[in-house]
């Protein structure tokens, strides 16, 4: 017999997900619980969006203290919350402006028109005729401006036409970039780690050679860290590993505690300078209460020193998954608490796997149907850590032994 909720669901929700077949009701910390009191760690964080962990007591006390005094007013007004929340966003990143949205792909298509408005009014190149680099594998959302330059065929299928102005090259190569450059390139858009594309990292120095390169042809680096930042690759920036200051820097999920979509393309001031009123805007951008749970989220990442907590934890759970020794695995990879373990497909999907983890009261999601991805939130301890590892060997252990290893790679 079908579960109620899930076929509730079905019948009246568009078909665009296929979800794990389990009905979630309430979350704490790292666990989440089903309607019928089963716990499972979470080890996918709402794609990275809960680094805080579910229901974390002092957001949802900023949530609420906040919601029963001001929530949405729009733009149109000044408020109390806004100003201390941007403040600390820039002065943590490094950034002189922010202009806040509500999700990535908001953050993202800010970018993109910041960056064209900036290459024709600043670099002076010809109106409607500036290009924005991107790398294959990229995800930056579901727009059909960003679907437009993706690479992966569902994305597109049908929902054409698209926008021109992309050129898309190699992730990881920064002599392609160097490649595509012509004096109608206006800015180099790139994830420093590609998160849906498979948690790809790319070689050491990579981002710094693309920052030399964007400098000396006047182009704009801007880092999509929608997903990498915000201390889930073990510092408070993926940039920050390389010591890279992008000119443009994307950020979204984690900004919003988990309670709320928050979202904020920050700049150089020479490029934030390109919007004037009622060039961009959005009706929820940057309302006092997401401002709100915004300055206390950013405030419980510094005074918790989360980032250092992914790195530690990160080193700890990687050393487990490549301690694992099965046919199944292709690949460990990843920084922090951002680690993919691809799958050989001729022995188990994605899917299956991630499926065989929810029996055994363990939740995550594959990407791309061969790489299944560990990201839980930054507030794991050693022992959740260990208790994953054990759940993690416990499916590979499940899994029918069909083929002789496969050569294993690391990054």
């Amino acid at each position: 017999m079908k579960n109620p909720a899930i076929a509730l669901e079905t019948r009246y929700c568009a078909h665009n997900y296929a979800p794990l077949p389990v009905v979630l009701s309430s979350g704490r910390g790292v666990w989440l619980i089903d309607e019928m009191g089963k716990h499972y760690l979470d080890m996918m964080s709402a794609y990275s969006a809960v680094s805080f962990g579910h229901s974390n007591p002092t957001l949802v006390s900023a949530l609420t203290r906040q919601a029963n005094r001001l929530a949405v007013t729009s733009r149109a007004f000044y408020t109390d919350q806004l100003g201390p929340f941007l403040q600390l966003l820039c002065e943590m990143t490094g950034q002189p402006k922010a202009l806040p949205m509500n999700s990535g792909a908001e953050a993202v298509e800010t970018a993109l028109k910041a960056a064209r408005k900036w290459g024709h009014k600043v670099k002076g190149i010809p109106d409607n005729s500036a290009e924005i680099i991107v790398c294959k594998g990229n995800f930056g959302g579901r727009t059909t401006t960003i679907i437009g330059f993706s690479s992966e065929p569902q994305y597109r299928d049908g929902f054409g036409p698209f926008a021109a102005g992309f050129v898309s090259i190699p992730f990881g190569d920064a002599a392609a970039l160097e490649a595509a450059i012509t004096p109608h390139t206006a800015a180099f858009l790139v994830e420093p780690i590609q998160g849906e594309g498979g948690i790809i990292v790319p070689p050491e120095g990579y981002l710094t050679a693309c920052s030399e390169i964007c400098s000396r042809h006047n182009v704009l680096l801007i880092c999509d860290e929608v997903q990498t930042g915000l201390g889930r690759t073990g510092r408070l920036l993926a940039c920050d590993h390389e010591n890279v200051v992008p000119d443009g820097l994307i950020l979204g999920k984690a900004l919003g505690g988990g309670l709320l979509p928050v979202s904020a393309f920050l700049a150089r001031e020479d490029v934030m300078a390109v919007f004037t009123p009622g060039d961009h805007g959005s009706t929820f951008g940057g309302n006092p209460l997401a401002a709100a749970v915004g300055h206390a989220a950013l405030s419980l990442l510094r005074d918790d020193h989360l980032p250092a907590a992914a790195e530690r934890m990160g080193r700890r759970l990687q050393s487990g998954l490549r301690a694992i020794s099965h046919p199944a695995i292709r690949a460990v990879r990843g920084k922090g608490l951002l680690i993919g373990v691809e799958l050989d497909p001729a022995i188990i999907s994605g899917r299956a796997f991630c499926e065989l983890l929810l029996e055994f009261g363990l939740l995550t999601k594959d990407t791309h149907e061969t790489v299944v991805r560990f990201a839980p939130p930054l507030t794991i301890s050693a022992g959740e850590i260990d208790t994953a590892l054990s759940i993690i060997r416990k499916a590979f252990e499940a899994i029918p032994t069909v083929t002789e290893p496969a050569e294993r790679s690391a990054a």
